[in-house]
This record gives structure tokens, C-alpha cells and sequence, in this order.
């Protein structure tokens, strides 16, 4: 009985087995055709699996833009960049003849310190990490130029190595630094501007990444005679400002001079090219250097800082005063101070007056109290605030340059629209300050300023967008510029006047000077100190054919003195009126022939040198590198078989060169090129240098050089 059930029981388990076995057969079967005939299992789209499984996408990166100044100098660029690491593991190497990891920590940290600028413990710091495969060293480590990887090449360091990328570098460092402004990389090695042209045009030098899609195989490489799909990148576009590199230079160097005298709390200077509105040149002080980012003010004082302007604007004033018929030179008033209705008293700067004067002796003693006077006799707010906004006060100008400040008109109150008369209570900021003089050298017309001259697509050379002279409308008639330029040229020009300490020989330059109080951002009102002023200048250079409009402004001037600023501005008007003087001209030989430099970056010297002799253009390397790191004039400059081309080689032991007979433009470029700081001492063709020939170059180096507009290659 007991065999017979047990017989049951095994057939009943088979039957189980059988018919699981035909169930899971069942389920396998339609998974095969779903998977046969569905585009998606479980939500996922197999085909896209399978093509992502085996497709491989790698970025085209697209190179960014050059940014170059008026005269083709190269303000910012994209170069080859290295951060410097150490292979840590023994295991990598294989041939103890041929370490290729770090054998001798305390040689190689000894030896790297003065390179890196770091300390040796800093080093040992990074080489004594224990379990790692291999370490960076910081952030000294990174951004390393072609010259330092030399350096830590010839040392001959075992398990040292590079990892190239690149990185944007500003050839002429703390040079135009707030227009040029900085791009940096981020995480992914991206690189985006941050302020100024870079960060306005950041779209534009970017360009766009391509990519190539392909089919790969196990290794990741690419299967023969696949298909693949590629879209190239659109490079970055070059951008040529309307910076004019001699001018700026004259600007920073008058400021730098000024500082060994004075002191400030920020310090500004402008140079427009007064028929077409361009600026020339801007800078500020403090500054910073693009390429180490040491900045301590991130606002730019040229767009974005407005200020009380203080009375400067009496030029305006009385412009306005003009345009409304209402002006009578000879009228005259009582000078020193004036009670309002509701008895705040405003005064001349000179509290006791110069008695009964005219209105035109009142523009050039800077008389608040005449300004006042023309106001309350002949004028109403509503006039004052319309002539203000049509020179372009209270808006902003559109210039290139991102965040820029419209500045404030809002005077309703009798004692607020007498302040504005003079500059006070309202806010302007420089860029306006300069646009609103333009009528003054364009009989009448008011022009746009800008900063862009063109952008040229840097694969095709095609000009795609070029600015040029952009006149808005006529603001003064003739009769009211003739007179304006009449009382300007009294006010520097004639001794006792305001504008006196800015007379230059000649007396070509013709101006306002202003001094505003500052407000008390605690307690309402104005500060009291003796330094606790804004000093400003708006000037014309040459009167008698206007060439540049000036405007210069001082915050907290060390003894609340003019002197900074007018010093600065006739250093910077006595070298412009050098360099307008004495403007490049070909000499009619018809051996003559121009050639515009292609760049030579990262090219072998010998491939450099023979294309040069084949347009018999003359050459100077310097260094004994096999590559140019640096050249001198910039790529896209025009010049003739008469000049020379500076060639900077990848060797560390770079002297001083000769630059005696080089213009001051191309010697100063090299210099700084090669890190060290330039003085100079006239313009025109160098005839001396204060630091000989073949001098080593080291950190802080500074070579004063005196030129002369007569010199010339021969010596005559």
C-alpha cells in the first residue's frame, strides 16, 4: 500500500515539474518576440540602449577669440597652458635605469621651489602623500607658461609631467584691464568671460564646440567603415577695440607717475578721439592684472561708478543756457554767496566773492553763484533737465561694456535744481561725461561713444561688424560752440583763473575744472573734509583743431589738491601731442613693401625664420629656444620690410636686448612682453636705455627709456 502511494506522489510531482517547466517555456517564448517586435521594454527604448552601448560622441572644442586693441596689439589670447603633476607610485616603474616616478623627494622639492615660487616644505607637503597614484602641487602648479615648463623640463626630474590645457593670457597685464577685463576656466575646462569685453562679448569670442559622433568597439576606438556624423566647430571671433595702445600707455604711465607723488582713493582718466567718439584710451587706478586676477574693486569707475561730477557741469549749464536764448556774457551779478528761499546758503568756493562779475568771468573763476543766477533769472528746471538728458545724462550711453550705471537727474526743489546747475546732487559718470563734450568739437553734433572698432571672424578674416562716427543730433548751434570753446580756452589759459595750473606751452589745451563734495551716505548731507572731495577735469586737445577730448577725476585726493590730476594731464597732452605730431609715414622708396604678420606663436624658429627671409623682413630672435613663445609686433599687423620683428623663444635665459633706434611703441611692447616694467621719457625712436644690453632679466626689473621724435634708425 505504502509502494503504491508513493508511486502517486512521484507522478503528481512530475506532472508539477512538467507543467512549470511548459509555463516558463511559454513566458521565455513571448519574451523573445516582445523583445523581437517592441521598441520598449520596461520603458526603455532599446534601440537608443544598443546605439549608446557602441556610439562614442567627442567635442570639437572651438578656440576663442582674440581681443587686440586699435593697432593690432594683442590684449587677450588664448595659450597653451600646463599644470605641473608628480608621479607618486613605484609600480610605474619598470626599468630602474629609467625611474618613472619621483625617486628623491628632497631633490626634487628643492629643486622645483624657486620655479613654482613656493616653499620646499610645500612641496615635500605634495610629494609625501601616502597611496596615491600620482599629485598635483596647488595652485602654483597650474597655468604654467611654455618658459616654466622649460625650466622644470631641463631639470631632468624623474616621475614629473605635464597636463597641457589652455588658458586666457593677457600679454600686456595691468594694461586697459577694466575694458579688456578677464576669462577664467571653470571645472570643465571651460572658459567664460567675467567682466568687461570678455564678458559682454562672451558669446561672440567663444564661438560654438563641434562634435563627432562614431561607432566605437570595445576599446573605445573607432570601428573601420562606419558611419559617423561630424559638425566642425565655429571658432571664436577677434575682436579690435578702439584702445589706441600708444595712448594707454601714456595714461597708465601718467597715473603711475602721479602715484609716486599723490595719493587717492580711486583715480580715473579718459581719452576720446574727438571726431568719432572712439575711445582712445581708459584706465583707473587701483587696477588689477587679468592674468593673477588681484582685484580690489570689481566696479569699473569708466561706466559704472557714477558720482556727483561737481562743476564740470557748468559747461552744460551754460551750453544750456545758450540753446535757450537766455545767455548774456556781459550780464553781471554779485559773486559769493546766494540765500534761498527757504535760507540754505550756497557759496563760491571763494566764500567772500570777486565782487560784481559777468557771467562769462564767472564760468572761468568757477562761480557757483553765477551759475545760480542764470538759473533763477533766465531758466527753469524743465529747461535745465531736457538740455541735460539730450547731451545723454540720466541714460546710458550703450557703450560695449557690460552694467552700465545711467546715473541720476532728479532735482525738483528749488535748492536741488540750483545744486545740479553745479554738479551736485545728481550722477553722472565718465563715458557721459565724454559723449556730452562731442558737440563741442563737431560744431553742435552729438556722437555715440564706443569702444568696439570691428569684429573680424578670425578662420575667413570677413569683417562682420565695423563701428565708425555715429552722429545723434544736432545739440548747440555754431554760435554756442564758439563761445563755450572761448571760455574753456579762458580758463586755463589766462592766469588766475580756475583752470590755470593745466596751461601747457602753446596753450592748445582748454578745459573746466570741478570739485564736488561728497555726500554722507549716514547722515545726509556733505562731508567736510579737507580731502573728502571729487576733483575733476574736462579738457580739448588742440583747440585749435580738436584731436581728443580729456576728462579726468580724482576721489579723495591726498590734501584735497588738483595737482595729481593736473600733472597727469600734462604729461599724457605733452606725449600725445608727440605722437600726433610725428604720425607714421612711408618713405616713398619703391623698395618699400608692406606685410602683415601672420602669428608665429608655438611655431619652430627655423619655420619662422625662413618664412621672413622669403619676404625680406628683418628679424631678431631672442633666446636660444627652438619655438616662439612671443612676438613683437602682434599677428595682423601691417609693417614694412624696414622694420623689425622681435621673435621671443621658449629659453629661460632670455638677456636684455638692444632697443635703441626702435620706436617707443614696438620697444615698449617687447619689454613688457619679457616682464619688465617700462618708463618711459618722450616718444617717437629710442636713444637710450637705462639698463644695458645683455643685463639679466629678473622679477621687479624696470628700464626707463628716453626717446625722441627726430631719431631714427641711422642716428639723424
Amino acid at each position: 500500500m505504502k509502494k503504491k502511494r508513493k508511486v502517486q506522489n512521484t507522478i503528481r510531482y512530475s506532472k508539477i515539474v512538467i507543467f512549470i517547466s511548459l509555463f516558463l517555456f511559454v513566458v521565455m517564448i513571448y519574451r523573445v518576440i516582445e523583445l523581437g517586435t517592441s521598441e520598449k521594454i520596461d520603458g526603455i527604448n532599446l534601440k537608443q540602449l544598443a546605439s549608446k552601448r557602441t556610439t562614442r560622441t567627442d567635442v570639437i572644442s572651438a578656440q576663442r577669440g582674440t581681443i587686440y586693441s586699435k593697432d593690432g596689439d594683442v590684449l587677450a589670447q588664448t595659450v597653451a597652458s600646463y599644470k605641473l603633476i608628480a608621479y607618486l607610485d613605484p609600480k610605474r616603474t619598470t626599468n630602474e635605469k629609467r625611474p618613472q616616478h619621483v625617486v628623491d623627494k628632497e631633490d626634487t622639492a628643492e629643486k622645483l621651489a624657486p620655479i613654482l615660487g613656493i616653499e620646499k616644505e610645500e612641496i615635500l607637503g605634495y610629494l609625501n602623500k601616502e597611496n596615491v597614484y600620482q599629485t598635483e602641487f596647488g595652485p602654483n602648479g597650474k597655468g604654467l607658461n611654455e618658459l616654466m615648463k622649460k625650466k622644470i623640463d631641463d631639470l631632468n626630474l624623474p616621475g614629473i609631467d605635464f597636463i597641457s590645457t589652455y588658458k586666457r593670457y593677457y600679454p600686456k597685464g595691468n594694461f586697459a584691464s577694466y575694458v579688456v577685463g578677464y576669462a577664467k576656466e571653470d571645472e570643465k575646462s571651460n572658459i567664460s568671460g567675467e567682466m568687461g569685453i570678455e564678458k559682454e562679448y562672451n558669446t561672440i569670442l567663444k564661438g560654438e564646440d563641434g562634435y563627432i559622433t562614431y561607432q566605437k568597439d570595445l576599446k573605445g576606438y573607432r570601428i573601420a567603415d562606419t558611419q559617423f556624423v561630424k559638425e566642425d566647430a565655429i571658432q571664436g571671433k577677434d575682436i579690435y577695440l578702439t584702445i589706441d595702445s600708444s595712448i594707454q600707455f601714456f595714461v597708465e604711465q601718467a597715473i603711475n607717475n602721479a602715484h609716486k607723488e599723490y595719493n587717492w582713493e580711486w583715480f580715473t582718466i579718459t581719452i576720446m578721439d574727438a571726431k568719432t567718439g572712439a575711445i582712445l584710451a581708459t584706465a583707473s587706478d587701483p587696477s588689477f592684472d587679468p592674468n593673477k586676477r588681484n582685484i580690489t574693486n570689481y566696479m569699473d569707475n569708466f561706466c559704472q561708478t557714477p558720482y556727483e561730477p561737481g562743476s564740470t557741469m557748468k559747461t552744460f549749464t551754460y551750453m544750456a543756457a545758450m540753446e535757450n536764448g537766455v545767455y548774456d556774457g556781459n550780464e553781471t551779478y554779485k559773486s559769493g554767496t546766494y540765500v534761498t528761499s527757504d535760507g540754505t546758503e550756497i557759496g563760491d568756493w571763494n566764500r567772500n566773492g570777486w565782487g560784481y562779475i559777468t557771467f562769462d568771468t564767472g564760468y572761468a573763476y568757477s562761480s557757483n553763484v553765477g551759475v545760480i543766477n542764470i538759473i533763477t533769472k533766465h531758466m527753469n528746471s524743465t529747461m535745465l533737465r531736457q538740455y541735460f538728458k539730450k547731451l545723454g545724462f540720466g541714460k546710458k550711453t550703450g557703450i560695449e561694456l557690460p552694467n552700465e550705471n545711467k546715473g541720476k537727474l532728479d532735482f525738483r526743489y528749488e535748492t536741488e535744481i540750483l545744486n545740479a546747475g553745479f554738479g551736485q546732487g545728481i550722477l553722472t559718470t565718465p563715458v557721459q561725461n565724454v559723449k556730452a563734450l562731442t558737440p563741442l568739437t563737431n560744431d553742435g553734433i552729438l556722437l555715440e561713444p564706443y569702444l568696439v572698432e570691428k569684429i573680424v571672424d578670425s578662420e575667413t578674416g570677413e569683417v562682420t561688424l565695423e563701428n565708425k562716427r555715429t552722429e545723434i543730433e544736432r545739440v548747440a548751434s555754431t554760435t554756442t560752440v564758439q563761445k563755450m570753446i572761448q571760455l574753456m580756452d579762458t580758463t586755463v589759459n589766462v592766469p588766475g583763473f580756475t583752470g590755470s595750473g593745466y596751461r601747457i606751452d602753446g596753450g592748445e589745451l582748454i578745459g573746466k575744472t570741478g570739485t564736488a563734495q561728497i555726500a554722507n551716505e549716514n547722515g545726509g548731507g556733505y562731508l567736510n573734509g579737507q580731502e573728502d572731495i571729487i576733483s575733476s577735469f574736462s579738457g580739448i586737445y588742440p583747440k585749435s583743431n580738436p584731436q581728443v577730448i580729456i576728462y579726468a577725476s580724482i576721489k579723495r585726493p591726498s590734501g584735497g589738491s588738483q595737482k595729481s590730476v593736473s600733472n597727469a594731464i600734462k604729461e599724457i597732452v605733452h606725449n600725445i601731442s608727440k605722437y600726433y605730431g610725428n604720425s607714421d609715414s612711408v618713405t616713398t622708396t619703391i623698395n618699400i613693401k608692406k606685410y602683415t604678420i601672420p602669428s608665429f606663436i608655438n611655431k619652430k624658429i627655423d619655420t619662422v625664420k625662413t618664412t621672413l627671409d622669403i619676404n625680406a623682413i628683418h628679424y631678431i630672435v631672442l633666446g636660444s629656444g627652438n619655438k616662439v613663445v612671443k612676438q613683437t609686433p602682434n599677428a595682423n599687423t601691417t609693417i614694412t620690410n624696414q622694420d623689425t620683428i622681435y621673435l621671443i623663444t621658449n629659453d629661460s635665459t632670455i638677456k636684455v636686448p638692444n632697443i635703441v633706434g626702435q620706436s617707443t611703441k614696438v620697444a615698449a611692447n617687447l619689454l613688457m612682453q619679457l616682464g619688465i616694467k617700462v618708463n618711459m621719457d618722450g616718444v617717437g625712436y629710442v636713444v637710450s636705455q637705462s639698463v644695458p644690453e645683455g643685463t639679466d632679466i629678473t622679477p621687479g626689473l624696470e628700464i626707463t627709456i628716453n626717446s625722441s621724435p627726430r631719431f631714427a634708425q641711422d642716428g639723424s
